[in-house]
């Protein structure tokens, strides 16, 4: 039996581009190495490629006028960004920053339009894609409307269990390795307000550490959040 080649790799990553040859991906798609907070994507950048994210996990920010972060989103294995800047031809909406060490794959917007937008599927999957897009503006949105800290953490940590939850006897891990600055952002609150929350939520038994890393959510937990 053969070992699996690059394509191979590429395609069990990145379902997306399984409609591309292996001929296709060798000559159109780039990979490149990110190293953990290192910037991949700047805001207002104008964007010429689809990125892929082939391993690792990135976030999506925007700065305010304090100089801080605000986390509008986190992608994983699979996830694509840029694609907006791409289809409309107009500035990146957000800057992009590797969590962790990451493989990105890119393709340029020539590239895109000529060998996928032709692709009745591919078509399929950019509107879900999009659809995907949109979904998680509603969840920032959501997350905003709570006036207080403490339904804006917990609507933070159930959407990351949506997305990253691996059910185990205990609860949900979230498999990600996010520190309580990263959650402070995404909830738009104090990094304080943040630490404070996680720990009083630990000590009532809703939530549990992993190897100090990963965060678990109890049933109790996961019941109020679903009131949210």
């Amino acid at each position: 039996m053969r070992a699996p080649s690059r394509f191979d790799r590429l395609i069990k990553s990145i379902p997306f581009l399984s409609c591309l040859t292996e001929v296709e991906l060798q000559r159109i798609v780039v990979e490149k190495r990110f190293r953990k907070n290192q910037v991949i994507l700047y805001e207002e950048d104008t964007s010429n490629y689809i990125y892929f994210i082939y391993s690792g996990k990135v976030k999506v920010v925007q700065g305010n006028i304090e100089g801080k972060e605000r986390i509008l989103a986190i992608h994983k294995k699979g996830d694509s960004f840029g694609e907006m800047a791409i289809l409309d031809g107009k500035s990146a909406p957000a800057t992009v920053i590797a969590m962790e060490d990451s493989e990105i794959a890119f393709i340029s917007k020539e590239d895109f339009q000529w060998h996928l937008m032709k692709n009745e599927q591919i078509l399929k999957e950019i509107i879900a894609m999009l659809c995907g897009k949109l979904r998680e503006s509603w969840m920032m949105l959501k997350v905003l409307s709570f006036s207080d800290a403490e339904h804006r953490i917990r609507a933070v940590l159930k959407n990351l269990s949506d997305q990253f939850g691996v059910q185990d006897q205990r609860g949900t891990i979230i498999n990600l390795k996010i520190t309580h600055k990263d959650l402070a952002h995404y909830a738009s609150i104090s990094r304080e307000t943040a630490s404070r929350l996680i720990s009083s939520f630990a000590k009532a038994g809703e939530i549990e550490f992993l190897d100090k890393k990963y965060i678990i959510l109890k049933p109790a937990f996961l019941e109020k959040a679903h009131r949210l």
